[in-house]
């Protein structure tokens, strides 16, 4: 078979494929979420359990996602018809394509709303808004901020843009130089803020909270939770992964490439945790005050330490720029089927699709003020497309992604995709992906489901 190509490019290299990849998985979600649950659930043996999850789980569903975008080396819409076809099954599949497109679509019209969040936070740190503040004026202004309609919109429509444009640019013109700008930027402010962190009171506690193995800490629902974050912190059946892949080198290894970008998706959550924590228990606050964590807490403890105001200027800087890389990489896809469907530029690809998750976003904005009693299924806007997207849409796209990869593509497109040496590893993956994969993601289906709905 003759290879194809990608109309879109491609990336100029293993690494930047690598960055980008990582800059899709590392989101807000890992800043602290991932450190925070570690914490409460056993610590080093919590992470020890999300590691072998993240093994059996997200790597292989990982590399199947890379394994069809490269082989059909379109938008996650085409691409699932063009190799179901290929392997002489349906091209229905594509309905998986469009469900991960269309999540993805889903999650940046809230995801910004939150990034605006952040976007006004960099600025008010930036200005001094938080220093000395209190617990009671900081949770002030973030509730203030959440009933001011007018300001959300402006910081929405600010990251809509950020985003927007980026994506205008093509592969290279756009995600490329935005990635190999923004991740080694990224890594850059994370070791800043650590080193400010190591010099805290609270650096062993933080230390101790994250990393003390505790077996007896390790219920059924941490090795349940610990399941659960292996696979959205790979941004795994949303198609970005997908989309990503097939701009993906040829010759670049994709087992190699899924297994670094796990390992940094990882070390990035871990190294925040070290960098919150410490912060937080110098100031002898709370450290599962979940999403408050971010918006009030934090605030109160960088206002009222040494450097503060730089530093928590720093941290907010490093919240947006890994919200901004994810959400480029929700995007994309839909802009890359706009693109091969109507053979449109790029730029009025993105200005339709940019105004479409914008209005949206305006509605999930509006579930915090102007909209709070419009409900849908019980739940307010931003609420609905969270449960729809998290609960639902992206857990079925991981299972019939492990389904169509380990059933339906034909081995040796597999084997040929993957070029694999050992036949051993070649053997695990597939098992893997073929029995425990679509198993551990139903029951992340079900449960999430039950939870959610009881």
């Amino acid at each position: 078979m003759q290879e194809k190509k990608s109309i879109h490019g491609a990336w100029a290299s293993r690494w930047i494929f690598i960055l980008a990849a990582t800059g899709s998985a590392v989101g807000l979600g890992n800043i602290w979420k991932f450190p925070y649950i570690a914490g409460e659930n056993g610590g080093g043996a919590f992470v020890l359990v999300y590691l072998i999850c993240i093994l059996l789980v997200g790597v292989p569903i990982m590399m199947a996602e890379v394994l069809i975008g490269r082989r059909g080396r379109q938008s996650p819409i085409n691409a699932m018809k063009d190799v179901a076809i290929e392997a002489n099954h349906s091209g229905r599949w594509s309905l998986v394509g469009w469900m991960g497109v269309l999540a993805g679509f889903m999650i940046f019209s809230f995801y910004s709303v939150v990034a605006g969040w952040v976007l006004y936070y960099i600025a008010g740190m930036g200005v001094g808004d938080f220093i000395a503040i209190g617990s009671s004026d900081a949770g002030a202004v973030f509730e203030g901020l959440l009933a001011d309609t007018q300001t959300l919109l402006i910081w929405h429509t600010i990251f809509v843009l950020m985003v927007m444009l980026v994506i205008a640019g093509g592969v290279k013109k756009g995600l490329e130089n935005a990635v190999k700008f923004l991740m080694p930027a990224l890594f850059v402010l994370l070791l800043v803020m650590l080193g400010y962190s190591m010099q805290t009171e609270g650096f062993s506690a933080g230390w101790n909270f994250l990393f003390h193995f505790d077996t007896s800490e390790l219920s059924w629902d941490a090795v349940l939770i610990a399941l659960g974050h292996s696979f959205f912190t790979l941004s795994l059946g949303m198609g970005a992964i997908m989309a990503y892949g097939s701009y993906m080198p040829k010759k670049t290894s994709i087992g190699g490439s899924v297994v670094m970008i796990a390992f940094m998706d990882t070390l990035v959550a871990l190294i925040a945790g070290l960098v919150i924590f410490p912060i937080v228990f110098t100031n002898g606050m709370d450290p599962g005050a979940g999403p408050g964590l971010m918006f009030v807490t934090l605030p109160v403890a960088f206002g009222q330490m040494p450097g503060g105001q730089v530093f928590g200027f720093v941290f907010f800087l490093l919240v947006g720029i890994a919200a901004w890389t994810s959400a480029i990489s929700l995007m994309e896809p839909a802009a890359a089927w706009l693109v091969e469907k109507f053979s449109w530029h790029r730029v009025p690809a993105c200005i339709v699709l940019g105004l479409m998750v914008w209005g949206l976003g305006i509605a999930a904005l509006g579930s915090f003020n102007f909209m709070s009693d419009f409900k849908l299924l019980g739940f307010n806007v931003f609420d609905f497309l969270d449960f729809m997207t998290a609960n639902v849409m992206l857990p079925l796209g991981g299972l019939f992604i492990a389904i169509f990869a380990g059933w339906f593509v034909t081995r040796k497109m597999a084997e040929n995709e993957l070029a694999i040496s050992s036949p051993l590893l070649f053997n695990a993956w597939y098992i893997a992906l073929r029995f425990v994969s679509p198993m551990a993601v139903a029951i992340i289906f079900i449960l999430n489901l039950v939870e959610k709905l009881k």
